[in-house]
């Protein structure tokens, strides 16, 4: 079956599954939405609708804080900032102020003027001239003249949606948090025309010491940014990434859950030019030296020991964290039965491939039949060291398994590996080891590829088709993703059980898995009841392996028994965990498709028409 045959029976499965679920009203809507944006265009479809834009003007926003945007001006041209003072000034709630700091060269001076006209007629809108002193500089000038609450960081080119001072204010009055962020849209004239949007996961650690995700709108209470120093010019370039990091930094230093709020909406228009970031960090070199200052000054505020490098695509960053010291014992566990040629493949590759020395392997026994199978396992201990068989008897349950060959591993680490797993990048078992070791992070999974080089597996989303999927399944090897999620260290609810790097205590303290899940969701149910411990999954790219997948035990998709099984450990998932719970992802926007591994946009974009 070609891919897109293969998608497209994905696709109707799942249609049919809604309907059954959610009724045929559900999905002619779905449907409706996705032949929309599909085939009649995207103007203005990140926009709340004009009913619920007019009853934000028409509601009581007293209570919502002051929200000073800072925004430093240089030879801006005057209708990109007559565009921008227009988003300001048309926004649905009152409460703000905007602080302007002009630094442009004498032969601008129309940006003074028109500025100076607009505050004039606007007390809201402050303005003063300045020396040009740098981006950072400049945005802490601009702050000295702010008397809100809180503080919002807008570039002087760019446009702020309509709402985005209603939603920010109500979030805040109503969650206090000290930090939120939005997501944002791409456009080059207007944003009626914007022609993508930044749809961005909640709060992710590991995502943000790769990449700046958070960008814009990004709001945060003005003592708490007077607390860390303000922005830093050494940094200029990555200024925003830098103060990003900082500020959760102290917001943590009192409470270590703390963390930023997310607003799943589009309230920032970011203009894409020749000399803006947003058309590709290219433009501005520097920006990469500066946020691997950002980052490594990061990592020495808060103890943690590694080197920062460039990432796999520019913009990025990747920190190489020190190993502890001895190198901990992993135990790689690797059920199998029969299918010698896979195992020896696996075996083969992982002793001549890895550089990582400390680890046994224990081959768990399922039942094999064929009397070649037990010749092999006797040959095992002379050519390979430290690798034994273990004998598990009883009918196949891949979570039973691995609770089983856990009784005999001595690991700090235990490794779940599939016995079709072919390595390919030497340093993969080291790079795992390294992530898992660090400050509450509890797993860590892998990047694998189908033998034609296509993506397996590069991190699991809970909900795609209503339960979960693999993120950029079938996108082909070397790209980037989807706002660099291929290319970079990061969070997500779940990883496959595959290759699932895991600390030995952490599996002990929330019970092994779950021997209901017999063959499907083991390792999505295992990682969310990791994640539900105050335990962080990361995935890396630079663990590097093949998956021959399914040569194990075949396809599921005409037995009829295996369907039974399947939907009963489908039903299993939305029982322990909840269906709500699966649904929404924090590590994946509720924006994005739940019919698709591609990160595309939702068919109908339902939450961005009403905010509320």
């Amino acid at each position: 079956m070609n891919l897109q045959a293969k998608r497209m029976k994905e696709l109707f499965g799942y249609a049919a599954t809604l309907t059954k679920e959610q009724g045929p009203v559900v999905m002619a809507g779905r449907a409706a939405g996705f032949f929309k944006r599909r085939f009649l265009g995207k103007r203005a479809r990140y926009l709340p609708s004009s009913k619920a834009l007019a009853a934000q003007r028409a509601a009581d926003t007293s209570g919502f804080p002051v929200i000073s945007i800072l925004t430093p001006l240089y030879n801006t041209p005057k209708p990109f900032l007559e565009q921008f003072l227009d988003s300001v000034q048309n926004q649905t709630s009152p409460r703000w102020q905007l602080c302007l700091v002009d630094a442009s060269d004498e032969a601008h001076p129309e940006v003074g003027q028109l500025v100076q006209a607009r505050a004039a007629k606007d007390p809201r809108i402050v303005y003063q001239k300045i020396e040009n002193g740098g981006i950072a500089a400049n945005t802490n000038a601009a702050a000295r003249l702010a008397t809100g609450e809180y503080l919002a960081l807008a570039d002087h080119d760019d446009m702020l949606a309509p709402h985005a001072i209603y939603c920010m204010g109500k979030a805040l009055a109503h969650t206090e948090a000290d930090f939120a962020y939005s997501d944002e849209a791409l456009f080059r004239k207007t944003p009626a025309g914007a022609h993508v949007a930044h749809f961005k996961p909640d709060y992710a650690p590991e995502y943000l010491m790769s990449v700046n995700y958070i960008c814009h709108l990004a709001v945060f209470r003005r003592s708490l940014f007077e607390a860390v120093g303000r922005e830093r010019p050494e940094c200029d370039g990555a200024q925003d990434h830098d103060l990003f990091l900082r500020l959760i930094d102290e917001m943590q230093r009192t409470d270590p859950k703390a963390k930023p709020l997310h607003l799943a909406q589009v309230l920032y228009y970011w203009r894409v030019h020749a000399a803006s970031t947003s058309g590709g960090t290219g433009a501005k070199p520097y920006v990469l030296a500066a946020a691997r200052k950002a980052v490594a000054d990061h990592l020495a505020a808060t103890g943690r020991q590694g080197r920062v490098e460039d990432g796999l695509f520019p913009g990025t960053c990747h920190v190489v964290w020190d190993l502890p010291d001895p190198a901990p014992l992993v135990s790689i566990l690797i059920p199998n039965k029969d299918h010698t040629d896979d195992l020896e493949k696996c075996l083969h590759s992982l002793y001549a491939k890895t550089f990582y020395e400390n680890f046994e392997v224990i081959i768990i026994e399922n039942n094999s039949t064929d009397p070649a199978t037990t010749a092999y396992y006797k040959t095992l201990p002379q050519r390979y060291d430290r690798c034994r068989v273990v004998g598990f008897n009883g009918s196949f349950n891949f979570s039973r398994i691995n609770n089983f060959g856990r009784k005999f591993a001595q690991g700090k680490f235990l490794l779940l590996l599939n016995n079709d797993i072919e390595v390919i990048r030497g340093d993969w078992l080291t790079q795992m080891v390294a992530e898992a070791s660090q400050p509450g992070v509890g797993a860590c999974g892998a990047m694998l590829y189908y033998p034609d080089d296509t993506i397996q597996h590069a991190g699991i989303i809970t909900g795609l088709g209503g339960y979960a999927g693999h993120s950029h399944k079938y996108h082909k090897r070397g790209g980037s993703g989807y706002m660099f999620r291929l290319a970079t260290v990061q969070d997500f609810s779940a990883v496959t059980a595959a290759c699932l790097l895991v600390r030995t205590a952490v599996f002990d303290a929330v019970g092994g898995m779950d021997e209901a899940f017999t063959v499907a969701f083991n390792d999505v149910d295992f990682c969310l009841r990791v994640r539900d411990a105050g335990w962080r999954i990361v995935w890396t790219p630079y663990a590097e392996l093949y998956h021959h997948e399914s040569k194990s035990r075949g396809s599921d998709e005409e037995d009829p028994a295996k369907k039974a099984r399947f939907a009963k450990e489908q039903a299993r998932l939305y029982e322990v965990h909840g269906r709500d719970n699966i649904l929404r992802d924090p590590y994946y926007n509720p924006c994005l498709s739940l019919d698709y591994e591609d990160f595309r946009e939702s068919g109908d974009l339902r939450r961005l028409k009403n905010p509320d």
